[in-house]
């Protein structure tokens, strides 16, 4: 099945303790159906001092499922679901994401 949801998309957080967040997808981990989204979900992590890196208390992103996640639609923002049509004809045929809520594709 295609991605709804990729790498350096737009998203709102529908369920959830960051319920109503947003922020943009770091990651997608599709075999586990989850994403990173910068911002969202910070949990607290203990980091022993390395050569590269400081130790301490650090906050970084886990992962969010992606049914808790909503692409915001381009025009305003608001979650919305996402569909597909093809664009063009012949060998220049191809698949594109739209937003459901407004029409308007989210793949140029």
């Amino acid at each position: 099945m295609a991605a709804k949801i990729r790498k350096g998309d737009k998203v709102v957080v529908v369920a959830g303790r960051d319920k109503g967040r947003s922020g943009e997808v770091i990651e997608v981990r599709p075999d586990e159906a989850r994403a990173f989204v910068r911002g969202v979900n910070l949990v607290k992590r203990h980091q022993k001092q390395s050569a590269q890196q400081e130790g301490g208390i650090i906050s970084k992103e886990a992962s969010v499922h992606l049914s808790n996640l909503a692409l915001a639609d381009p025009k305003d923002g608001k979650p919305t679901r996402i569909g597909f049509k093809f664009v063009g004809a012949g060998e220049n045929r191809r698949k594109v994401r739209v937003a459901r809520r407004s029409g308007v594709e989210i793949d140029g």
